[in-house]
């Protein structure tokens, strides 16, 4: 009796112990399937689709109000803008409302997403140094240009 005790004891310790290494969950279906880890969800969390024509692209979100702004602005459904070609360094287009600035001085790069006084939103496919508000950046560059192209475009930020 005390050794089959012993069994049943070892065998749910070692249930529990596979179990928590086991990042898995059932789905409505009941498919078992990988669940996202807190650092994976926080990095969604900071993540925005920029779509310019047939091209899509991912963008890391800074931390500012800002940013908390659009995000609130984009859970409401995409926020889409014509853009401007500006200097042949930028692309800009105005937002249509005041987003909170917190200006700095900066030096951008291609794929930087900056807001302007307040409610212009800048794509860079160049460089420039003036202050701004950072917004984001283009995770892969791969296409931006060509996506961005000569003239005006369309751009759509979507959660």
């Amino acid at each position: 009796m005390k050794r089959w005790l012993a069994i049943v004891c070892i065998c749910v310790l070692s249930m529990s112990f596979v179990s928590c290494g086991n990042n898995t969950t059932e789905n409505e279906a009941g498919e078992t399937v990988a669940s996202q880890t807190e650092t994976e969800m926080k990095e969604m969390d900071n993540k925005m689709q920029v779509l310019v024509g047939d091209y899509t692209f991912t963008a890391t979100l800074e931390d500012n109000q800002a940013v908390n702004e659009l995000v609130d602005m984009m859970s409401e459904g995409d926020v889409v803008l014509k853009l401007d070609d500006y200097s042949g360094f930028e692309k800009v287009g105005s937002l249509g409302c005041e987003l909170t600035r917190s200006d700095k001085q900066t030096t951008t790069h291609s794929g930087d997403i900056v807001l302007y006084g307040g409610d212009n939103i800048v794509v860079f496919y160049g460089s420039n140094s003036w202050s701004y508000t950072r917004i984001g950046k283009i995770d892969d560059l791969t296409n931006w240009e060509a996506a961005l192209g000569n003239g005006s475009v369309t751009i759509t930020f979507r959660k």
